[in-house]
């Protein structure tokens, strides 16, 4: 499958991603047109250029607010290079929900918005740890400014564009000293970053500034698996740099390793079971919802029969061993179950798998192509792709996934 390695000495923020990715051979225009997709393009401006960082050549992107606001605190992501002159304003704060409605309005594909959306919903739980508030409730300062809308969005855009598969980090460089949030001076990592990171290796080294941002942390949470060195079984095929901040006495660049892994990764997997006979059957959509959330790998149901021959459920959850206290904790919040039961899982034997864009009559449609033993396996066409065009074209949702599986096909004879 296609892989990705970040290699953060100076860390990582959401325009140094995207700088990267652009090196890596997004295509410039491809990541404009899929951000109009927002229909925010009235808010901002996206500026890309070729900087140098102590040598080294490397792409940076800056998005320059055009209404009369600034955002109340800038993680220092943007050099000072050609900047325009700004008018100080505070800007509008978005809400999880806010962000939520702008993101599954557009018409960005159903695999764009649920990585974007899952970054955001790390960065919601991380802040609402901090401010001891519930996730859905937190009203975001930086992480809802325009700019980290358009880094988090573009992310998850260049991401699906080079049909990435798995991305690896490496020990993350945070920084020292202190930032300005909105709430004052706090230290680096700020509170939220630091939330974010747990159970990353992290470092700090070479300037007393923040070098990696509340936003770059949330993209390693969300989407990385951190390995010290690029994994053995990665062969690299290209390397692209994304321009950060300051000029520092290291050179100021995200490096992104692109290439194929075999996808082989060992850890620890873990079945997490429990018995119900006592819950409304209509919570067990929304627990799903929240175990996934959580780092489930996998959630399902069994019909059982209990004493007396009470119909039941049992509950079950694949988990790996770093989510396991978290969807226990769920479990516990959102079910009548008082106790749990934890089986290790011996094996689990994996196809790799990519995603696949093919253009059907209706439009794009995300396909998941499985292989194992260098051979493939299963072609599946994205629901929620499907689900959309139906609607939209007003048509049997099983022509557009009949087509979308035909072509697949076809390309791959």
């Amino acid at each position: 499958m296609k892989a990705l390695y970040l290699d953060c000495p100076s860390g990582i923020s959401g325009n140094m991603f995207l700088g990267a990715c652009l090196q890596l051979g997004v295509p410039e225009n491809y990541l404009r047109a899929e951000l109009e997709k927002l229909n925010l393009s009235q808010e901002y401006q996206l500026e890309i250029s070729n900087v140098s960082k102590k040598g080294i050549g490397a792409a940076y992107v800056d998005v320059r607010l055009l209404k009369n606001f600034e955002p109340e605190h800038i993680h220092d992501e943007r050099p000072n290079i050609r900047r325009l002159p700004r008018q100080a304003h505070k800007h509008e704060h978005r809400t999880m929900a806010d962000i939520r409605k702008i993101i599954e309005a557009s018409d960005l594909s159903a695999a764009v918005k649920n990585r974007a959306l899952a970054i955001f919903s790390v960065i919601a739980a991380a802040e609402g740890k901090v401010h001891q508030k519930p996730a859905d409730e937190v009203n975001f300062h930086e992480v809802g400014a325009i700019d980290s809308i358009v880094d988090i969005v573009g992310c998850a855009i260049c991401v699906d564009y080079l049909e990435v598969g798995k991305i690896f980090v490496s020990r993350v460089n945070v920084g020292s000293g202190f930032v300005k949030c909105a709430h004052g001076l706090m230290p680096v990592p700020a509170p939220a970053t630091a939330e974010l990171l747990q159970g990353f290796k992290t470092y700090s080294y070479g300037a007393e500034k923040e070098l990696t941002t509340p936003t770059g942390a949330a993209i390693i949470t969300a989407l990385a698996t951190f390995s010290a060195d690029l994994p053995e079984d990665f062969s690299s095929e290209k390397i692209g740099y994304g321009a950060g901040t300051l000029d520092l006495p290291i050179p100021n660049v995200l490096r992104i390793y692109f290439g194929e892994c075999s996808g082989q990764v060992e850890r620890r997997l873990l079945k997490i079971e429990t018995n119900i006979d006592d819950m409304n059957p209509q919570i067990y959509g929304w627990l799903y919802e929240r175990l996934f959330k959580a780092g489930a790998l996998d959630v399902w149901t069994t019909n059982i029969l209990m004493k007396k021959n009470r119909p039941a459920q049992m509950l079950s959850v694949l988990v790996d061993s770093e989510h396991l206290e978290d969807c226990a904790k769920i479990i516990f919040e959102e079910t009548t179950t008082i106790g749990l039961r934890v089986i290790e899982i011996e094996k689990r034997i994996e196809a790799t798998r990519r995603m696949a864009k093919v253009e059907t009559s209706y439009g794009e449609v995300q396909c998941k192509v499985s292989a194992y033993d260098s051979k493939i396996i299963s072609i599946t066409p994205e629901y929620e792709d499907c689900r959309r065009l139906a609607e939209k074209n007003n048509v049997p949702l099983k022509i557009i996934w009949q087509e979308a599986l035909t072509k697949q096909n076809e390309r791959l004879i």
